[in-house]
């Protein structure tokens, strides 16, 4: 019985570890769903998420206030998505080195805020897990299995689970959405029926840098509740590539980010438990799940058709 009961306790866990981790991704994922459905591929995630995460910690440490510095890295992710989108769109630079540019410099911006505002690993108090208390005797988070499996996550968690049908009926069901996907698959007969392109493609991407900012608060201020160079270590890609590997859907999306947040939870605990797994191979395996996702043939049928290509009035 109690082989059984541990069995299941790990198995929560993990589970519970996964979608945990999976919140990061789902911010990045679906801001850049956003932008590439646009026709605007944001290889910069990672940066935005860097700078995103510092200036989100920096606020919190210095003044414990969570709101700000989750405004502070939507503010700054905002910023940096701007910076795409005038250098992608206003004056059509080649969008896959664009945004390696935008990644290079939040990477060496933010390791160097970081030396020279804060010098060593500091800590801050995060979000906390919302627990769901009835007076004080009863929380649905004490609930055996189902508490942690349903009732123990703070806010950010919560909210970019709720974030993945907000983004599908926005992409979907409004007048907003209909341009952004127009504006992705057939640039010129957006335009030639009044929509402005380029305005779409700008409102997109800086939203797209928004929920990258997030992300990388989600991380300083919500998961790990501090900041240390390269903190996201990867994920930023790792978002890019969800968005082929989920169709370009937000619901394909957050299976993608569950899946490979799963995968992270497992190596974690495959450590905590000792199991002799290599831990070079633990955390190679999701950078070799990235490829094997990108290489699936079926997934680009659903790629937007100017995905990277710039538009011109009077083009087409």
């Amino acid at each position: 019985m109690s082989e059984e009961l541990t069995a299941v306790a790990i198995i929560v866990g993990i589970i519970h570890s996964g979608i945990r981790l999976a919140t990061p991704y789902l911010y990045a994922a679906l801001g850049e769903t956003f932008a590439q459905r646009s026709g605007v591929l944001n290889l910069g995630v990672e940066g935005i998420m860097l700078m995103g995460a510092f200036f989100g910690f920096y606020a919190v440490f210095q003044t414990g206030n969570l709101l700000f510095g989750l405004v502070a890295a939507a503010i700054i992710g905002a910023l940096m998505g701007l910076i795409m989108a005038i250098v992608s769109v206003t004056f059509q630079a080649e969008q896959g080195i664009s945004g390696i540019g935008l990644y290079m410099f939040g990477l060496g911006m933010s390791s160097l805020l970081f030396k020279t505002m804060l010098g060593t690993v500091e800590g801050v108090e995060g979000f906390k897990v919302l627990r769901f208390c009835f007076g004080d005797s009863f929380c649905l988070a004490d609930i055996p299995i189902l508490g942690d499996l349903f009732f123990s996550y703070n806010f950010l968690v919560y909210s970019a689970f709720a974030l993945v049908p907000i983004s599908w009926y926005v992409l979907n069901r409004t007048t907003w959405g209909l341009k952004i996907r127009a504006v992705g698959q057939n640039p010129e007969a957006a335009d030639s029926l009044g929509v402005n392109v380029n305005t779409m493609r700008y409102m997109a991407v800086i939203l797209g840098g928004i929920l990258a900012g997030i992300a990388g608060a989600s991380l300083s201020i919500s998961l790990l509740n501090i900041f240390q160079e390269n903190l996201t270590n990867g994920i930023g890609f790792i978002a890019v590539a969800l968005v082929y590997f989920g169709s370009w859907s937000p619901f394909g999306v957050m299976l993608g980010a569950l899946l490979f947040s799963m995968v992270n939870a497992l190596q974690l605990w495959a450590q905590v438990l000792g199991l002799n797994i290599p831990s070079d191979f633990a955390v190679m395996l999701p950078y070799l799940m990235t490829i094997i996702a990108l290489a699936l043939p079926f997934r680009r049928s659903a790629q937007p058709k100017a995905l990277t290509k710039p538009f011109e009035r009077g083009e087409g």
